[in-house]
C-alpha cells in the first residue's frame, strides 16, 4: 500500500495545471448508456473511481476506446448493446457514485439491477431519494437480497414525467431523476434539485444530446422527455475542489502560484474565506494567481449546499486554521461523520476539539511531522497541507483515497517546490 512521505517548511511556487472534475466526470460517463450513438469525452481526470466506473461499464457491454492510449483525458464511449444492466457488489461497494447507472439503465432498457452502496465512511448518504424519484416516475422497485431491482410498469414503454420534490437536497439524486427524465413521457419537474455546477455540466451534455432542460444552475429543473438521445462531444468542468485544495496548501505554506485550466466562479464562497484567511488573488476566467505570506488568520464557516461553503473542502480548511493565529469554528451540516481528520490533525500538534457537529479550533504556532493516516478523500488531503506546513517528516498513509480524487497530486506539489514523494 502506498503512502506519501513529505518534510514541510518550503513554501510553494510555480503553476499548476488543474484536472477534469471527478464528481463530473462520474455522472456523465454513466450519460453514455442513454444512447446507442458514441459520447466523445474531453478532459476526463485519470483517477481510481473513473477507471472503476470504466470497468463497471465496460462489464455492460459499454465499448471503451482511446484515440492515443497515452491520453487517458479523450475518449470515446458507446453502449449500442448493452449485455448486462447490473452493478454488481463488487464494483459499487468500491464507489457509491456506481449507483448513478440506475436511472440510465432503468429509462433505456425499462429494467436495472443495481447493488445498494453499503456503508461510507463519512456518511450514511441513502439512496431513498433516488427510489422515491423513480416509483414517482412510474417505477416498480423491490429490494432483493441487497440489490435495488428496477422495472418499469407493466404496459409502460417508458418511464412517466412527473413532479418531484425530494426531502433534502441531494447531488446524485438529482443526476439520477434528471438523466431518467430525458427518455421519459411527458414533462418532469425536479423541485429542491442541487445546484452544484457538475449537475450543470451533466445537463449541458445531456443538451447536446438531444435533451430538452430548462433551469439549468437553479433548484427547479424542468425536462421534457424524448424518444431518443443522440451522440455528442463533451469537455469536462474544471475540477473546483482541486483547486480549493492547491489555494489552500499554498496558503498554509506560503509562496506564490498561478492556477490554470480552472474555473474561479464556481469558487466563490470559498475564495471569500481565503481573502479572509488573508491569501491575495487575482483571476480571470481560468485563472488564479494566489500569493502569502505571514500566517493565515482564522476563519469560521458552515458547509453548506452550493453555492454556499462546500463540504468537501472543509477538512482542507481545517488543515489551515490550525496554523492560523487565533480560533476559530468549523460546522458541518452534510455528512454526520466527516470530522475524522481531527485526530490524525491533533497527531500533527493541532489543538481541535469536537462539540457535536462543531470544531473548535486553536491556532498552534506550528505543526510536527509525524505518521497519520488517511480516512477518507478530502481528509488526505488536508494531512498533505498540513505536513507541508509541519516542520520535520510527515508519513500519510492509506492515501489510496487520495488517488481516488486528486490526479498525481505529489507530482504536481514537486512541480511546485514541495519536498514529498510517493513510497511503497
Amino acid at each position: 500500500m502506498d503512502k506519501l512521505v513529505m518534510t514541510g517548511g518550503s513554501s510553494l511556487h510555480g503553476e499548476v495545471q488543474i484536472a477534469g472534475a471527478k464528481n463530473a466526470a462520474l455522472p456523465i460517463l454513466c450519460a453514455c448508456l442513454l444512447t446507442a450513438d458514441t459520447i466523445e469525452l474531453h478532459n476526463v481526470p485519470d483517477l481510481q473511481d473513473v477507471r472503476t466506473m470504466l470497468k463497471l461499464l465496460q462489464q455492460m457491454g459499454v465499448t471503451v476506446d482511446f484515440p492515443n492510449p497515452s491520453d487517458r483525458s479523450h475518449f470515446h464511449l458507446n453502449a449500442a448493446t448493452i449485455t448486462s444492466p447490473e452493478a454488481p457488489y463488487e464494483l459499487v461497494k468500491t464507489m457509491r457514485a456506481s449507483i448513478l447507472v440506475l436511472g440510465p439503465l432503468l429509462a433505456r432498457l425499462g429494467l436495472a439491477t443495481v447493488s445498494l452502496p453499503g456503508g461510507c465512511a463519512i456518511g450514511a448518504r441513502p439512496v431513498d431519494q433516488h427510489i422515491k424519484g423513480l416509483k414517482a416516475m412510474g417505477a416498480g422497485i423491490q429490494i432483493r437480497k441487497g440489490f435495488i431491482v428496477a422495472k418499469i410498469a407493466d404496459g409502460k414503454p417508458r418511464l412517466q414525467g412527473n413532479t418531484i420534490l425530494t426531502d433534502m437536497i441531494t447531488v446524485t439524486g438529482t443526476e439520477n431523476l434528471l438523466m431518467s427524465a430525458c427518455l421519459a413521457e411527458g414533462t418532469t419537474v425536479l423541485e429542491n434539485a442541487a445546484r452544484e455546477p457538475e449537475v450543470s455540466d451533466l445537463a449541458e451534455l445531456l443538451v447536446k444530446m438531444g435533451a430538452k432542460i430548462s433551469g439549468i444552475g437553479t433548484d427547479r429543473l424542468v425536462i421534457e422527455g424524448v424518444t431518443a438521445l443522440h451522440g455528442a462531444s463533451h469537455a469536462v468542468i474544471p475540477d473546483r475542489i482541486e483547486t480549493g485544495t492547491f489555494l489552500c496548501a499554498v496558503a498554509a505554506t506560503g509562496g506564490e502560484i498561478t492556477i490554470k485550466s480552472c474555473r474561479p466562479d464556481t469558487l466563490d464562497a470559498v475564495l471569500v474565506k481565503l481573502n479572509e484567511a488573508g491569501l491575495k488573488m487575482k483571476k480571470g476566467t481560468d485563472w488564479i494567481t494566489a500569493s502569502m505570506t505571514g500566517s493565515p488568520k482564522p476563519v469560521s464557516f458552515r458547509t453548506s449546499e452550493y453555492p454556499a461553503f462546500p463540504t468537501d473542502m472543509q477538512a482542507q480548511f481545517m488543515a489551515l486554521n490550525t496554523i492560523a493565529t487565533g480560533n476559530s469554528r468549523i460546522t458541518e451540516t452534510i455528512f454526520e461523520n466527516r470530522f475524522m481528520h481531527v485526530q490524525e490533525l491533533n497527531r500533527l500538534g493541532a489543538d481541535i476539539s469536537i462539540e457535536g457537529n462543531t470544531a473548535i479550533v486553536e491556532g498552534v504556532e506550528k505543526l510536527s511531522g509525524a505518521r497519520v493516516m488517511a480516512t477518507d478523500l478530502r481528509a488526505s488531503a488536508s494531512l498533505v497541507i498540513a505536513g507541508l506546513a509541519a516542520q520535520g517528516e510527515t508519513q500519510v498513509d492509506r492515501i489510496y483515497h487520495l488517488d481516488r480524487g486528486y490526479d498525481r497530486m505529489e507530482r504536481k506539489l514537486t512541480q511546485l517546490g514541495a519536498n514529498i514523494r510517493r513510497m511503497k
